[in-house]
């Protein structure tokens, strides 16, 4: 029953596709999010999972429009580009540059795999949004002693 509910695509979604899409879009955008507001970055929790439900309602609609209007001319990988540059334009709004540093590119990069699960969400690749999850956390948290560790050598 669990397949039936990702599986449907490009033919309008039900309301339970759709709201298990979108409460994976917020639990997994959540997850980034709180390893963000953990170590107290701009975009945090909230930021992360309003991007990543977003892109997943974009995602939704897009289904939705084409299974209402029967558009076969509308090419979906549009919606791609355009989340992508809209949370884009949102994650180059987190970088500072001072001096000669710069600051927020790891929250901008973040909030850019937000928006990526949640177009995985909304077109129902849960076991892709997962893993993108699962593979992101180590490199959060792993990589950040190696990176600090190298910007103190460096300074």
């Amino acid at each position: 029953m669990f397949e039936d509910l990702i599986s449907q695509s490009f033919s309008g979604t039900t309301p339970q596709a759709a709201a298990v899409r979108l409460a994976m879009a917020v639990l997994l955008g959540g997850v980034i999010g709180f390893e963000r507001a953990m170590h107290a970055q701009t975009a945090g929790l909230r930021t992360h999972i309003l991007i990543s439900l977003a892109s997943c309602l974009f995602a939704l609609l897009t289904f939705e429009i084409r299974a209402r209007f029967h558009e076969d001319g509308a090419d979906p990988l549009r919606l791609i580009e355009a989340v992508t540059s809209g949370v884009a334009f949102l994650a180059a709004g987190s970088i500072i540059i001072s001096g000669d540093r710069i600051l927020g590119l790891t929250t901008g990069a973040g909030m850019w795999l937000a928006g990526a699960i949640g177009l995985a969400c909304g077109i129902g690749a849960l076991v892709l949004a997962v893993m993108a999850t699962i593979i992101v956390l180590p490199v959060l948290w792993m990589l950040r002693r190696l990176s600090h560790r190298i910007e103190n050598e460096n300074d």
